[in-house]
């Protein structure tokens, strides 16, 4: 019969510490212990296991073994829900209370964030939330990292360990500036701006994303223009420096600088972005995440 392991959730965060900073000496400045304190109790965890966790390389510090690279992934979300638990014992017979962070695609953010975050306040006030925004491959890796536990994303180019729920679909449409002579079309075809310049909206996976809905329309699009702003798309467009694809629209047709732009919508059979609720596949959700899908479901879906 195996023994129990024994040790303690103390020795679990200095283990946490060591295999995300790589260093005994960097976990010990962030757990403000001594490094030997820190080294300790990684042994211990290592004879508790009866297995290797980390692999001690006197040039380049520490790394995980496989081993410790699954126990890592474990640990993250058992770390979390104890976080939970001590949050619910303090506020037992009251509803949902602490942290959670929620990630976010930067595009997306601006459309989506503010009446979540409203809603999901009106129902949960105790909770506080906090958001991680960046472009799909670093909430990506903030899902992994366990600095987010849920995200609002595309789903572009998301990895095989990246659990999706779709929650709406984001057609695309092309953006003229006001006075072009398409602009009064309620049905163009993408390949009548074929031999127009192009701004791209150049971030990760979404640039890809807009020059395959042109590959799908039949032309290789001429880019005059690229960058990671989608404001700066918008306005780049009003000023007659091209068209562009995009899929969230706002709700009026100004830019920053009081410039138009137009919609056009597109008769095209092109494919749609889901918009996807997103988490790392295998880990459970603790109860305020929980919460915060229902809200992005109602709201999104509704």
């Amino acid at each position: 019969m195996a023994k129990d392991a024994n040790f303690t959730l103390v020795q679990l965060r200095y283990f946490l510490a060591a295999a995300e900073l790589g260093s005994m000496t960097a976990a010990a400045q962030r757990v403000n212990v001594s490094q030997s304190a820190v080294s300790t109790a990684v042994h211990h965890l290592e004879r508790e296991l009866g297995v290797q966790l980390l692999i001690r390389r006197h040039a380049k510090g520490l790394e995980l073994t496989a081993a410790g690279e699954r126990f890592l992934h474990e640990l993250r979300g058992f770390l979390t829900h104890g976080d939970e638990l001590a949050e619910s014992a303090r506020s037992l017979g009251s509803d949902l209370v602490g942290e959670l962070a929620v990630g976010c695609f930067q595009t997306l953010a601006p459309f989506y964030l503010p009446r979540l975050l409203r809603e999901f306040a009106e129902r949960q006030p105790a909770v506080r939330v906090e958001v991680v925004e960046g472009d799909i491959p670093a909430v990506q890796e903030s899902l992994r990292t366990g600095a987010c536990e849920l995200a609002i994303l595309y789903d572009m180019d998301l990895d095989r360990d990246i659990e999706r729920e779709v929650l709406a679909m984001a057609p695309p449409y092309a953006l003229v500036p006001a006075g072009h002579r398409l602009a009064g079309s309620t049905g163009a075809r993408l390949a009548d701006l074929a031999d127009e310049p192009m701004i791209l909206l150049d971030l990760p996976a979404s640039r890809d994303y807009f020059q395959s809905v042109a590959a799908r329309a039949g032309f290789r699009p001429r880019i005059s223009h690229r960058t990671k702003s989608y404001e700066t798309v918008r306005a780049l467009v009003a000023a007659g420096y091209g068209w562009s694809l995009l899929n969230q629209r706002p709700a009026h047709d100004l830019t920053y600088d009081g410039s138009r732009v137009v919609d056009l919508p597109l008769s095209d059979k092109l494919p749609a972005l889901p918009v996807v609720l997103a988490k790392v596949r295998g880990v459970r959700l603790t109860g305020r995440a929980q919460a915060f899908a229902t809200a992005c479901r109602e709201a999104l879906r509704g």
